[in-house]
C-alpha cells in the first residue's frame, strides 16, 4: 500500500480517534470530579462524613477500576445499543470509553483534592464558609493543577482503550491497525498507525504539562 493509499486512511482514522476521545474524557471529567470529591468529603474528617457513602461509592469506583477494559467494551454492547442505537462506530464507542474512563478520573481527583493545605480549608470554615464554599473557593482551585495533570493522564488512557475499542468495531486507529494492519497484512500501515498514535500521545503529555506549569506559575504569582 503506498503513502496515497494510506493518507486518507490515517486521516479519518485520526479524527475518529480524537472524535471518540475529546468526548469521552469531557463526560469523564464531568462524571469523576463530583465522584472524586465526594471520596473525600464523605470520608473519616470530612465535611460530610459519612462511612456508607464513603464505602459504596469507594467500592464502585474499585470494581470499575479493576475491570479490563476489554471486557469492559464486550459487557457494556447492550448498553451502548440502548444508548445510542448500534454498539459499532466511534460515537458507540464513546460510551464504553467514558464509563471505563470516569472511575479512573475520579481517583486521580480524590489523590489531588487530599493533597490540599487542610490549614486552608480549615480557615475557610472559619470565616464562615459551607461545603460549597470550601470546594470553589480552597479544594478546586488549590488542586487545580494536579487535576490538570490527572486529566492528560486519563485522556491519554482513553488514547490506549479506543485503539483497544477497534477490536469490536468502534473505529479509529485500532480498527484501522486490525482491519489493514494485521488482517490484511499490510505492515507499513501498522507502522504508520503507531507512529500516529505516539505523536497524539506526545502532543496531549505536552499540552497538559504546559497547562500545569502556566497554572503553578500563576499560583505562585498569587501567593
Amino acid at each position: 500500500m503506498t503513502w496515497q493509499d494510506m493518507q486518507p486512511l490515517l486521516v479519518q482514522g485520526s479524527i475518529d480517534t480524537l472524535y471518540m476521545v475529546g468526548w469521552s474524557a469531557l463526560v469523564a471529567a464531568l462524571g469523576g470530579l463530583p465522584l472524586g470529591l465526594l471520596l473525600v468529603l464523605t470520608d473519616r474528617g470530612g465535611m460530610l462524613q459519612n462511612r456508607a457513602v464513603n464505602k459504596v461509592v469507594g467500592a464502585v469506583v474499585n470494581v470499575g477500576r479493576s475491570l479490563p477494559f476489554i471486557i469492559l467494551l464486550v459487557a457494556l454492547i447492550p448498553f451502548t445499543r440502548l444508548v445510542v442505537g448500534t454498539f459499532i462506530g466511534p460515537t458507540a464507542a464513546i460510551v464504553p470509553l467514558a464509563i471505563g474512563a470516569i472511575p479512573f478520573f475520579a481517583r486521580l481527583v480524590e489523590t489531588a483534592v487530599r493533597e490540599v493545605d487542610h490549614g486552608l480549608v480549615e480557615a475557610v470554615q472559619a470565616m464562615g464558609g459551607g461545603t460549597g464554599t470550601v470546594v470553589f473557593k480552597a479544594l478546586l482551585p488549590q488542586s487545580l493543577p494536579s487535576l490538570v495533570a490527572g486529566l492528560t493522564t486519563t485522556v491519554i488512557v482513553l488514547v490506549g482503550y479506543s485503539a483497544m475499542a477497534g477490536a469490536v468495531g468502534g473505529g479509529g486507529l485500532g480498527n484501522l491497525a486490525l482491519t489493514y494492519g494485521y488482517q490484511r497484512f499490510e505492515t507499513g500501515l501498522m507502522l504508520a498507525t503507531v507512529g500516529v498514535l505516539i505523536v497524539v500521545v506526545t502532543a496531549v503529555q505536552l499540552l497538559g504539562d504546559a497547562a500545569v506549569r502556566l497554572l503553578n506559575r500563576r499560583e505562585r504569582a498569587g501567593a
